[in-house]
């Protein structure tokens, strides 16, 4: 047998080349036998027909890249829920633009590991560079700003914390009820008292129940502001939980990771004035960015804020080299071994430029909007409120919750539509997260059908027919 070629070099390409051939042919081959947003059948389904096809996993001879690519491929694929369909809505799950999955092929090809200059000379330049300017649109007047690259918003937001606790011990945390799971995880994980939770009766923090926390409590805080909610999309009022911050010395961290893409939109950028006002913000531009995953980002005003970071390994940061001029990398995450994510961010920024990301955004919120509309005009749905940003809840009127969540469940299996759910105002709701920038008007009509017609089976099904005598079970 001999030996498969490498990917890299000057013959990698070639090598690559046929078998991306086979690869996209699997992409599309696999798309095609599921025809929807998932696969219909539910867990057990899938889970055999995926397993069917990739047995054995280990086996005694090979059956050759393309065969394995093929074989592989073609069942991830037929098996995925595909974020680029129009009603796989559920989630902060973005489809990834070609040209993004694309530049991250190349980053796997090349492989580069950015804990240390020599294994990435030219990624490591990119990525300061990436930072540097993704930090300074978020704090565009500060001298430093700087930021890191994330696996995405809950590193970003334990970065946080962490450095949080660098500057002033162990720091005593202060979040609304609909902040991300990930800040009362990350003061466990740090060791941390549990966050204080202060109420979000209108779906955002209630800034006189802030002024009473802030009040009250011992120093040093840190408060964490959040600007796009995982449920409802909302945005907390940054400006005035600013305001009070720096009344009663507190710091602040906002959890942009939902909406702080929103600034390159001059439509949008107004919903998220104050992002400059914290000491540090988290970003992903997996989300409205439009990225393959991960693309997170942690920034802050001042570069000096990430010194905690920093940690010596002579095989990788030798003071020698350091002194000689060599850039350590590794305080630039508290990885080691990670993949150049900023060429794919990189490539996204330059091919689009301002003006085209502005584009995507605005498109994709003008279509939460417009689902906003159709169900506002629909008899028997009721809205929970305007979308934030491109988040929609809707549920059938009158529905019990467990209706709502039979619907949901029930389009699941039927492979029909992928719809999250979230409880707001005391009732169960669908949760459409729109992040598709080509969702059209005909796609959400489509959507709302389905959602009709399920409701109309799972209300209007007779129930079996008991004769006297039997026994209830």
């Amino acid at each position: 047998m001999s030996t498969p070629p490498l990917a890299g070099g000057t013959a990698g390409p070639t090598a690559l080349r046929p078998l991306l051939d086979t690869v996209l042919t699997a992409l599309h081959d696999g798309a095609t036998r599921r025809n929807g947003p998932l696969p219909a059948g539910g867990p057990d389904t899938v889970t055999s027909r995926t397993r069917t096809a990739a047995h054995p996993l280990i086996p005694d001879h090979g059956t050759g890249p393309h065969q394995a690519l093929s074989t592989l491929i073609t069942a991830l694929a037929e098996g995925a829920a595909d974020p680029a369909h129009p009603h796989c809505a559920a989630h902060l799950h973005t489809p990834p633009l070609a040209l993004a999955a694309a530049a991250d092929l190349a980053a796997s090809a090349l492989n580069p590991s950015m804990d240390s200059w020599d294994q990435a000379p030219a990624a490591s330049a990119l990525e300061a560079d990436l930072t540097t300017a993704l930090a300074t649109e978020i704090y565009p007047h500060a001298t430093s700003p700087d930021a890191v690259i994330t696996t995405g918003g809950t590193e970003a937001n334990q970065l946080a914390l962490l450095l949080a606790r660098e500057r002033h011990g162990p720091v005593q945390t202060i979040c609304a009820a609909n902040a991300h799971h990930s800040i009362t995880r990350a003061t466990w994980l740090l060791g941390l008292p549990e966050p204080v939770v202060i109420p979000a009766p209108t779906g955002v923090m209630d800034l006189a129940a802030l002024d009473t926390a802030l009040t009250q409590l011992h120093r040093p805080l840190l408060v964490v502001a959040t600007a796009g909610t995982t449920d409802t999309g909302e945005i907390d009022p940054l400006d005035h939980i600013a305001d009070l911050c720096t009344t009663h010395g507190a710091e602040l961290h906002i959890d942009a990771a939902y909406g702080g893409p929103l600034l390159f939109s001059p439509t949008h950028r107004h919903t998220v004035h104050g992002l400059d006002r914290a000491h540090s913000v988290t970003l992903d531009l997996h989300k409205l960015g439009w990225q393959p995953a991960s693309a997170g980002i942690l920034a802050v005003p001042d570069r000096h804020h990430l010194t905690p970071l920093h940690h010596h390994a002579p095989y990788l940061n030798a003071d020698d080299d350091t002194d000689a001029g060599l850039p350590d990398l590794l305080g630039r995450s508290l990885r080691t071994t990670r993949r150049p994510d900023a060429l794919k961010i990189a490539v996204t920024l330059q091919a689009l430029g301002r003006d085209g990301l502005a584009d995507l955004i605005d498109r994709t919120l003008a279509a939460a909007h417009r689902l906003a509309d159709i169900v506002t005009k629909h008899p028997a749905l009721d809205l929970y409120d305007r979308p934030t940003i491109s988040t929609v809840l809707f549920r059938p009127t009158h529905a019990p919750d467990a209706t709502v969540a039979a619907i949901r469940r029930t389009l699941l299996n039927r492979g029909h539509a992928v719809l999250g759910r979230a409880h707001a105002d005391d009732r169960l709701w669908l949760k459409a997260t729109l992040l598709n920038p080509h969702t059209t008007p005909e796609d959400l009509h489509a959507l709302i059908d389905l959602v009709d017609t399920t409701t109309h089976d799972l209300t209007t099904t007779p129930k079996p027919h008991r004769t006297e005598g039997d026994t209830p079970r």
